[in-house]
């Protein structure tokens, strides 16, 4: 089957551009996956490119699946375009045999209905993330049977639901290493108007984000020459046209492909030689010459859009079916239309489809549009036309049909797990609700209940502050005509959307203001909810009196009503103030009771939140095991539920990667980040950031820093940044950058939130580990008096680690973690001094112990230094034997250098304990290896001579001075120490001399 039609015109020119794409379909087929992102503005040849693409591709083996997104103003069909490609599939007797073993896409195919075999799991089994990782799998295997080529057409016009599973396979394609083995052989090819998208279209962030991927490139398709163009023009028509209207037609078609075929069509077909004023004029121009049956036809197809199915069009314009095949007849011949294999016609072009809709009058607009309307009513269409329908009832002005549809639209997109799909037709049905008489009868809701469902599907897309302004408006409506319930309702919804955008204060306000509508007795419903989410808001503002008196009225009540999953929420909050925390044993067996008590009354929001405070509690506690176990589960849970953008699945799925990370499972954390997330929730998508941090890869600093500048600002992003930035710059050696970012994350972390956040204790340590370094360097090369002027800033921060421990200890005991990372703050700020006690760093080392494998590691250098300035030279052998088997198997590329340079300085290695004295004081971490300066593995190689000079320069010397010393002229002397300053990268003597004891070039003193 030809994925385009039969008919195209001359290929003219993009010879550049089709050699990236065979380049791209080359190495596809090796097994290197690509994809490409084709730009250009409508008509500049975008779809006659990718027909000679997918011809080349045909011709060499690959299969090619085409899918085309289609223009339905406000609504969409999710996924279409991938059901177009899966129907292409299906519809191949060599290729439908492996759909058999995908439930999900089964379902998709048929519109939510259950596949066969399928009953079993029920509707509602993770129906979104199943369908992202069931296409991508079975795209992977197709691939295996033979090279595939996918394109998807008009991505400007794509729904959010075809722009995440676009993002997902993307950001799944591996480019195929040097010498290693082949990936999938995939290439996927989508086209889009740069025109089309405006400054808030929903397709230019996931652009921005796409093209940072390593196997995606962006090809953007400028205009054509002129030679090109007038090639173009003299191959298109069957008539020669003069050269003078050749060059009028180049000269207006700017470079467009398409405005100068038709220019030249209208040219020849009216025998005049002279232009139509504008290309609208023309296109009407080539519409005109139609017979007034075609034309009717014609327009009366442009109102479905840009694709019509042939049985849909002959009822629409009610005529006998000899005469509505002739006017197509006359259309496809007149290139107007393109007849496809599956019984539809295309406009050739999107501009020639708006053309011909503008022509219509308003009557007949509203007429071919309320026909329509009626027509995909019928029950054979009805099913799946709901989203079509809306858009046709509001074009012919008949709002009660489109609130109805919009409505039916928000409900099949709920059922194929399309909650942002949802949310754009529940909001179209309330643009709509003031205009219908009966809305609240047809919808069986008010409009208070659909603004919150609305905000419903915006938490479970993660988009909190849609959600927030949602809840807002519904509370900005409810005053006038809704009972206390409702109002009550309203107002813990908001309370409870706040908590996700870290707006605690005011969440607590909307929850007392909730409570204070609705009596306490006889307990209702309402109120138990109510209550619950007051006594979390009362939790988050540090409230504890009125989290536990509060806490225990609910689980009272609870008890009475029969509702399990409100006492289960109230549970997961009052273990939080307990003794037996989520930090204890007792503590996570009192979560596990509210989880079973939640999945059974089968709230997963609530179960997804004991999971995630089961997760936590053990991640604190220091049982990394038993907290991935639970992270599992909670994963397990939210796709069983489809409901894997919630919050808690979205947390969970931050503290698995940061769990993951902390065992060492580096490449593991990185699998499990998603490739973007949703506005609210940004440091998901960055949740394993700290892996190429460890691995030293570039632009690691700027991701950070764009990370901790989203707005609007997210404490958890904040904090992951803050991390992120002081640690960056403290291996890079720049001690002032490493404590300004650290005082500058604690302050805005404090905004909202505790005034002595957790995290300033390992803030702390980091600054510190930099100041302590540089105050090193300082002594080496004879400037102690200015290593003094550090001691200030460093109490300051020793000072304000233990502060921030000694607070939360008045809560709670600190667990592993932050035992470890005081106790590093407090060998750090020895370091600055000079101090470097073995017992000491021993006891850091001990401290990581409970499976944090980097920060251990790291520890294990700053103990073989201490060890090497005790001259316990076999021991620090060991430690740095240790280092190097972690740094490795992490592919911790800064950490192997760092300890490299200590065993050379330290003349440790194979020949360690035979070799002289130890000198190991001095700056030894990473920052040595990311100042500028050669790794271990590619060190400067000194002449004899550049090191006798080197030596001379390390005591201080001018060039004359080592001239005489070494018998030398003074200009020989100078050109040695260029020499040597460019080898070892630095700018200055002094820092030649620091960077060479850095690299163990020559001894300190």
């Amino acid at each position: 089957m030809l994925p385009y039609a039969v008919y195209r015109t001359p290929f003219v020119g993009r010879t550049g551009e089709i050699a990236r794409i065979d380049e791209a379909l080359q190495r596809a087929r090796a097994g290197d996956p690509r994809a490409l992102l084709v730009a250009g503005e409508a008509g500049v040849g975008k779809t006659r490119l990718l027909e000679e693409a997918t011809e080349h591709a045909a011709d060499v083996g690959m299969n090619v699946l085409v899918g085309h997104c289609v223009d339905l103003g406000d609504g969409g069909l999710p996924y279409f375009p991938f059901t177009e490609i899966l129907r292409a599939v299906e519809a191949d007797p060599a290729l439908s045999g492996v759909l058999d073993h995908y439930t999900a896409v089964q379902r998709l195919l048929r519109d939510g209905a259950a596949a066969a075999g399928d009953e079993s799991r029920g509707a509602g089994i993770g129906v979104r993330l199943r369908l992202l990782e069931e296409v991508a799998t079975l795209l992977a295997d197709l691939a295996e049977r033979a090279p595939v080529m996918v394109v998807i057409e008009d991505l400007h016009w794509a729904d959010q639901s075809t722009r995440d599973l676009l993002r997902f396979l993307l950001s799944r394609l591996l480019p195929q290493r040097n010498g290693g083995p082949p990936q999938q052989r995939l290439a996927i090819v989508a086209t889009y108007r740069s025109d089309d998208l405006h400054r808030r279209h929903p397709l230019r962030p996931l652009l921005a984000e796409l093209v940072r991927l390593p196997a995606v490139a962006r090809l953007d398709l400028g205009p054509l020459g002129d030679a090109d163009v007038s090639e173009l023009v003299r191959l298109t028509g069957t008539e020669a046209l003069p050269d003078e209207t050749v060059r009028r037609i180049v000269e207006r078609a700017e470079g467009n492909a398409f405005y100068a075929e038709e220019l030249s069509a209208a040219a020849a077909d009216d025998g005049l030689g002279g232009l139509p004023p504008g290309l609208a004029e023309v296109l009407l121009t080539r519409i005109e010459q139609l017979s007034s049956t075609a034309q009717r036809v014609l327009r009366t197809a442009a109102a479905a859009g840009r694709r019509v199915e042939h049985g849909l069009l002959r009822d629409a314009v009610e005529l006998p079916d000899d005469e509505v095949e002739s006017a197509l007849r006359e259309a496809v011949g007149r290139h107007l239309l393109v007849a496809d294999t599956g019984g539809a016609y295309t406009f050739r072009h999107a501009l020639l489809r708006d053309a011909a809709y503008r022509d219509l009058l308003p009557g007949e607009r509203v007429r071919i549009h309320a026909s329509f309307a009626r027509l995909l009513a019928d029950e054979q269409r009805k099913a799946t036309s709901a989203a079509e329908r809306a858009h046709h009832h509001r074009e012919s002005h008949d709002l009660p049909g489109a609130f109805a549809a919009s409505l039916e639209a928000a409900d099949h997109a709920a059922r194929v797990g399309a909650p942002a799909e949802e949310l754009r037709h529940v909001e179209a049905a309330l643009e709509l609700f003031d205009a219908v008489p009966d809305a609240a009868e047809r919808a069986g809701a008010d409009d208070v209940t659909l603004i919150l469902r609305a905000s419903s599907a915006a938490v479970r897309m993660g988009e909190a502050h849609r959600a927030v302004a949602l809840a807002r408006e519904a509370l900005g409506r409810v005053g006038s005509h809704a009972d206390n319930d409702m109002a009550a309702k309203v107002r813990y919804t908001l309370a409870s959307s706040l908590f996700s955008v870290d707006m605690l204060e005011s969440a607590y306000d909307f929850s007392s203001q909730a409570l204070d509508l609705i009596p306490t007795e006889p307990p209702t419903t309402t109120w138990l909810w109510a209550a619950a989410t007051h006594v979390q808001a009362a939790f988050y503002v540090k409230q504890n009196d009125v989290v536990r008196e509060l806490g225990a009225k609910v689980i009272e009540a609870a008890d009475k009503l029969g509702s399990g999953d409100a006492k289960a929420d109230v549970m997961i909050t009052m273990t939080a103030v307990e003794p037996d925390n989520r930090k204890t044993r007792k503590g996570r067996e009192k979560l596990q009771q509210a989880r079973e008590l939640a999945r059974a009354a089968g709230n997963n929001p609530i179960e997804m939140r004991a999971l995630f405070n089961l997760g936590m509690g053990a991640h604190e506690s220091g049982d990394l095991v038993e907290c991935l176990a639970w992270l599992d589960e909670g994963m397990e849970s939210a796709r069983r539920a489809a409901q894997t953008t919630a919050p808690y699945p979205l947390d969970i799925r931050y503290l698995r990667a940061l769990t993951l990370y902390t065992l060492g499972r580096w490449d593991d954390a990185l699998e499990t980040v998603p490739a973007s997330a949703p506005t609210s929730f940004g440091y998901v998508a960055e949740a394993a950031l700290y892996v190429p941090l460890g691995r030293g890869e570039p632009g690691t600093a700027e991701r950070a820093e764009a990370l901790y500048h989203r707005r609007p600002p997210n404490w958890t992003g904040t904090l992951l940044a803050g991390i992120v930035l002081v640690d960056e710059a403290s291996l890079r050696g720049d001690a002032a950058a490493a404590v300004a970012w650290a005082h500058r994350a604690l302050a805005d972390l404090r905004v909202d939130a505790p005034p002595m956040p957790a995290v300033g204790v390992r803030l702390a340590a980091l600054a510190l580990s930099a100041i302590a370094d540089t105050t090193a360097d300082l002594r080496l090369t004879g400037r102690a008096d200015e290593a003094g002027s550090w001691t200030e800033a460093a109490d300051e921060l020793a000072e304000l680690a233990h502060a921030t421990d000694e607070y939360h200890v008045e809560m709670r005991p600190s667990g592993p973690e932050g035992v470890a990372w005081l106790l590093r703050v407090d060998a750090e700020r020895a370091r600055v001094d000079g101090v470097s006690d073995p017992e000491q760093w021993a006891a850091v080392v001990a401290a990581f112990d409970y499976g944090n494998v980097y920060e251990q590691a790291r520890a294990r250098v700053r103990l073989a230094e201490a060890l090497l300035t005790a001259d316990r030279r076999a021991e620090a052998s060991a430690e740095v034997e240790e280092v190097r088997a972690v740094a490795d198997r992490l592919g911790a590329r800064p950490l192997r250098a760092a300890v490299d340079i200590l065993a050379r300085r330290g003349r440790l290695g194979a020949a360690g304990a035979a070799a002289g004295p130890a000198h190991a004081s001095g700056a030894t971490g990473a920052a040595g290896a990311l100042r500028g300066g050669p790794e271990a593995g590619d060190l400067p190689v000194l002449t004899g001579r550049e090191r006798e000079v080197l030596e001379q320069l390390a005591l201080g010397r001018t060039n004359r001075q080592i001239g005489e010393a070494l018998f030398i002229s003074t200009k020989t002397a100078s050109v040695h120490v260029s020499n040597i300053l460019a080898k070892v990268g630095a700018a200055s003597r002094t820092e030649a001399v620091a960077q060479a004891y850095r690299l163990g070039l020559i001894p300190p003193p």
